[in-house]
């Protein structure tokens, strides 16, 4: 293989934590998400029912973790997210390699979690196409300074 694709300044992306920013858990997003799919359990939509099962409120189903609270004064126009930094990258093909979610608490609705990122590992790999850039990122959830959920995505860049 000839050099490397990942550069020193890639690498200096490894390991370093990104601004933090807040996600909201509303009861409407929550019955929209579980809606959209397909869940149908009464869990996810009547939160007397979820109270009567031992839960704060309307319980966040599995996947979703908030909704990135947008201010027009300082959020990315898309995402809602404040965006960083970026990483530099001489690949213009991206595919989504899957995410994996561990969580460590329940998300109810009312919540509001502060989540922060970072590249965890950059891989090269030769496939079909050529050279391909695995980069993993973590994103851990808070509420109120306590670690609720940590996923783990992994994209793949040719």
């Amino acid at each position: 293989m000839a050099d490397s694709v990942i550069t020193d300044e890639m690498r200096s992306f490894v390991g370093v934590e990104g601004e933090p920013y807040a996600l909201e858990v509303d009861k409407t997003q929550v019955r929209m998400f579980a809606r959209s799919v397909g869940y149908t359990d009464p869990l996810f939509y009547d939160e007397e029912f979820a109270k009567g099962k031992g839960y704060r409120s309307i319980p966040a189903p599995p996947h979703y973790l908030g909704t990135p609270m947008f201010n027009p004064a300082g959020s990315d126009a898309t995402f809602g997210a404040r965006r960083g930094r970026q990483m530099p990258s001489p690949f213009k093909r991206r595919l989504n390699g899957g995410t994996d979610i561990e969580y460590l608490d329940t998300i109810c609705a009312g919540d509001i979690l502060t989540a922060s990122s970072k590249v965890a590992e950059l891989v090269e790999r030769e496939g079909s196409l050529g050279t391909m850039l695995i980069t993993t990122t973590e994103t851990t959830y808070r509420r109120d300074g306590q670690i609720v959920a940590i996923t783990r995505g992994t994209g793949i860049q040719y």
